[in-house]
């Protein structure tokens, strides 16, 4: 009588589309969600310890952290113009110069490169996206800096008889420096993740578009890269995101000078650099000021995750 009375209460709730609910089941949910409730919380007890450290600066000083272009803690005038600039500059650079490149490479490595050769290379373009920064940075500073002072910024000024935007003393150090050894560094990241992400393009998509006469350019542009954009802007957004917050590498090439920059020879700092070198014996509205360069840092973090969001999520026009 039991198991007829279960039977017909499972058939009941099947045919109203409830499946029913294993004690199992629910425990496994009330996990995740308490899970889900910590890490949400941690974020936001992050978040309010680093708007709470930057609250005297942004009550004193207001807007003008954003729109003043001068940054002298000894004077206590704390404009950040100049470094929100050339954040955007050297992390914009790094990125137009990654992202094709290491997309192309990755490209070659699922489609191009023979198998045995593929897998030591992967290999390796995975150790260097392990790299500490420092190395990077130490890397540059003796070997990028010299190279870009005797080489390639006399090269570029040439182009435009020492006009801008390559104007200024080729000193090697600086903005142009600065946006290489970003690119240099987010490679190997865009790389790995986007060679991730085509791999998994389903290969009966790629042999129909080839079995119809499709050339392989063809198959890579209108199959492979449609079917793999979301990861690869995935991809692009932690690159960005990379350049953006780098600190000791940057600090150790650009410069570490907190002026407006005119040209990609100017020296510069960016705002994850200016935090590193100075947060030593800061006084109070120092620590305040450095903690609003924090908050604009993710502040600009955020938007670039959101404007992915939002490309991966737009409709197509019809």
């Amino acid at each position: 009588m039991t198991v007829q009375s279960s039977s017909e209460s499972l058939d009941r709730g099947l045919a109203r589309g409830v499946m029913p609910r294993a004690k199992s089941g629910s425990t496994y949910n009330y996990v995740l969600r308490g899970v889900a409730l910590l890490f949400t919380a941690v974020l936001a007890l992050f978040v309010w310890s680093v708007l709470h450290q930057s609250w005297p600066a942004w009550t004193k000083y207001g807007l003008h952290i954003l729109t003043g272009n001068n940054w002298s803690p000894a004077e206590n005038n704390f404009g950040a113009l100049a470094l929100i600039l050339a954040t955007l500059i050297t992390a914009g650079v790094a990125i137009l110069f990654a992202v094709p490149i290491g997309i192309g490479t990755a490209l070659t490595l699922n489609f191009v490169v023979p198998r045995r050769l593929a897998a030591p290379l992967t290999t390796v373009v995975e150790l260097l996206a392990a790299v500490p920064s420092v190395v990077y940075g130490l890397w540059g500073l003796n070997v990028i800096v010299p190279w870009m002072s005797t080489t390639v910024q006399p090269w570029l000024a040439s182009l435009t008889n020492s006009g801008w935007p390559f104007s200024g003393n080729a000193i090697g150090l600086g903005i142009s420096t600065a946006s290489l050894v970003l690119a240099i560094m987010v490679l190997p990241t865009i790389v790995a993740i986007s060679r991730d992400v085509i791999a998994t393009v389903p290969r009966d998509l790629i042999e129909g578009a080839l079995s119809l006469g499709a050339t392989r350019s063809q198959v890579l542009t209108r199959v492979v890269l449609p079917n793999a954009k979301i990861g690869l802007l995935g991809a692009v957004s932690l690159g960005a995101g990379r350049a953006i917050g780098e600190t000791v590498a940057v600090a150790m090439v650009i410069g570490s000078s907190p002026s407006m920059p005119h040209s990609f020879f100017s020296l510069g700092s960016t705002l994850a650099s200016t935090i590193a070198t100075q947060y030593i014996d800061s006084s109070p509205m120092h620590m305040a000021a450095l903690g609003a360069l924090a908050t604009i840092l993710m502040v600009m973090t955020a938007s670039v995750n959101a404007f992915a969001r939002a490309l991966v999520n737009r409709k197509p026009k019809s």
